[in-house]
């Protein structure tokens, strides 16, 4: 398979998950599809096959971390098609986290949706988002107790 192909098509395995995740949260299908980790599984697999014939080129860079190496290396087709798998890949399981985690602390789906929507195209910003809502999901949470104490879920 060539590189261009790989690339093209890793974005692509990873759409249907994001989608149960955004439009179809409360499915009993989601839940569970979304409670793998394996979920990244095929952007990961995109990421092996492309970098295992790069893997003494990928070592250099990563073993011992230049920017002119990095630089070099993400200049080829392999190691830019390489690092977008690796992101596709991580960015779906920090979305999942995201999900789970949102689900577990009553973060409100309408809140959420558009956090993993950023998530998809720019995952770090997702990331702070999420957290931020998260905090302020939480602060919204505490409920007095019988001893006056704030009880939190």
């Amino acid at each position: 398979m060539s590189t261009a192909f790989l690339f093209s098509i890793t974005f692509y395995l990873v759409v249907p998950f994001w989608a149960v995740m955004i439009l179809a949260p409360g499915w009993s299908w989601t839940r569970r599809i979304v409670a793998s980790p394996w979920i990244a599984a095929l952007p990961l697999v995109v990421y092996a096959v492309l970098m295992i014939p790069n893997l003494g080129d990928l070592w250099a860079v990563m073993s011992r971390p230049d920017l002119e190496t990095l630089r070099g290396f993400l200049g080829t087709p392999e190691g830019a098609a390489g690092l977008w798998a690796h992101l596709v890949g991580y960015d779906l399981l920090v979305g999942r986290w995201m999900y789970t985690d949102a689900r577990q602390r009553g973060v409100p789906h309408l809140v959420l949706a558009p956090i993993l929507i950023v998530t998809i195209l720019l995952s770090p910003f997702g990331m702070l988002a999420y957290l931020v809502a998260r905090s302020v999901a939480a602060r919204g949470d505490r409920t007095p107790s019988v001893t006056g104490q704030v009880a939190r879920t």
